[in-house]
């Protein structure tokens, strides 16, 4: 039996899978310092209309008959987010009180997330029922992996390796529900709010957010790749 350890360190695929997962990491942190920049920049030009993060958020929830949906202010730096079970949109300081051009463009997609979920929009539905499935999968997923190779029993691996897929689906899904309330936002504040001007650095605010979910899917692929390639390393070995 092939010792456990040697399972990982020992099968020249754990090297080349770890080389993929840095490289997801690197891209990562890029899009992170992207995001932050980005938004460092836009909050500090203000918008021309001089409205409020938190004000524009309840103007679009009430031209959507969404008046049932409340705002509230929240600490944290870009933790806002909206919440389906309470029906909150939750702002972080600058956005509800912010009036800058990063302000109206999160609480704007914000708000494109309280639409999807009024016209029951088929991605996010789908991403709500991947969830818990995809948080038991990881987790099971994991014990499976672990003693399938400390037993080199590549069968129970590959069982955990499948269980795991959940969390990459569940990311995959999230793409389109976070480029769609993006869509959402950029429509609203181009016809509403914004000059031209003004709509394309909201458009490079949202879409340096968005960048954050893909790189985030990606990490979670090179990490699904390594795990693939260490059971194979390990299945060719038995």
């Amino acid at each position: 039996m092939m010792p456990f350890f040697y399972g990982f360190y020992g099968n020249s695929y754990y090297l080349f899978g770890t080389i993929l997962v840095l490289i997801a990491a690197v891209l990562a942190i890029w899009a992170q310092m992207k995001v932050q920049s980005t938004y460092s920049r836009y909050k500090k030009i203000p918008n021309s209309k001089g409205i409020t993060g938190a004000q524009i958020a309840r103007e679009i929830l009430d031209s959507e008959g969404l008046y049932d949906i409340q705002i509230f202010e929240v600490k944290g730096n870009l933790s806002d987010h909206y919440n389906p079970g309470k029906k909150t949109i939750n702002l972080s300081t600058d956005i509800y009180q912010g009036t800058s051009i990063a302000a109206l463009a999160v609480a704007a997609h914000e708000c494109g997330h309280a639409i999807q979920y009024k016209e029951k929009y088929v991605p996010i539905t789908l991403r709500n029922a991947i969830l818990p499935i995809a948080n038991v999968g990881q987790y099971l997923g994991w014990i499976a992996i672990f003693i399938g190779l400390a037993l080199s029993n590549t069968n129970l691996a590959w069982i955990g390796f499948a269980a795991m897929c959940g969390i990459l689906a569940f990311q995959v899904v999230t793409l389109p529900v976070e480029f769609n309330a993006s869509s959402r936002a950029l429509t609203i504040l181009r016809t509403r709010y914004l000059s031209d001007g003004e709509y394309g650095g909201a458009k490079s605010m949202l879409s340096a957010a968005a960048m954050t979910y893909v790189a985030a899917m990606i990490s979670t692929l090179m990490s699904m790749l390594r795990i693939f390639l260490v059971i194979l390393g390990s299945s060719r070995r038995d």
